[in-house]
């Protein structure tokens, strides 16, 4: 009985350890976050959140070719880039409003990332909404706060040209790779 006992008190205490080991996010994409940034942080936080990290402010004014407003690059200590930042240009606080996500290693809990394909998102996700453009579709995901940018070299044929036509989901390929993974808050 005393064996029974200390062995059921040994699982018990591996089970709470276990309970309690904090899960590491550092590439998780969820809604209203990635890593940690939150969709509550604004530009002047950047700095702090990713001390270990390397931020680089691009202005717009100093960049012809991109007319986005002001981003952040952040890469990692030893130069790999992780995303861009983008705050809105309207906030006073300027809150970070799209991020673009660069580094394959951000996924969201169901393995929803950059190497992804239409099926992964299909499988796992509710579509909200597609749009149709010239060179892309975009494709929405609410419950994640992402939209992805599929290449229309992706689709069939017949519906790379226009960019009128209504595209639905049943229409993609479940191969089509993302050309941009996307938040927006």
């Amino acid at each position: 009985m005393q064996v029974t006992y200390k062995a059921f008190t040994l699982c018990m205490c591996l089970l709470l350890a276990c309970g309690c080991a904090k899960k590491d996010t550092t590439f998780l994409i969820s809604k209203g976050a990635i890593g940690a940034l939150k969709n509550t942080n604004n530009a002047s936080q950047l700095d702090s959140i990713f001390a270990a990290d390397s931020v680089v402010k691009r202005s717009s004014k100093e960049d012809i070719v991109y007319t986005g407003g002001d981003s952040f690059l952040i890469y990692e200590k030893g130069g790999k880039h992780l995303f861009t930042a983008t705050p809105s240009s309207k906030d006073t606080l300027k809150l970070i409003e799209t991020i673009r996500i660069i580094d394959s290693r951000y996924k969201t809990d169901k393995g929803l990332g950059l190497e992804s394909t239409f099926k992964d998102i299909r499988d796992n996700y509710t579509i909200s909404g597609i749009q149709n453009s010239i060179n892309s579709v975009v494709v929405f995901v609410n419950e994640i706060d992402a939209f992805i940018t599929i290449d229309k070299k992706e689709l069939p044929a017949n519906l790379r040209y226009d960019s009128n036509i209504k595209i639905e989901a049943v229409q993609i390929p479940d191969t089509a790779k993302f050309k941009y993974f996307m938040l927006g808050w």
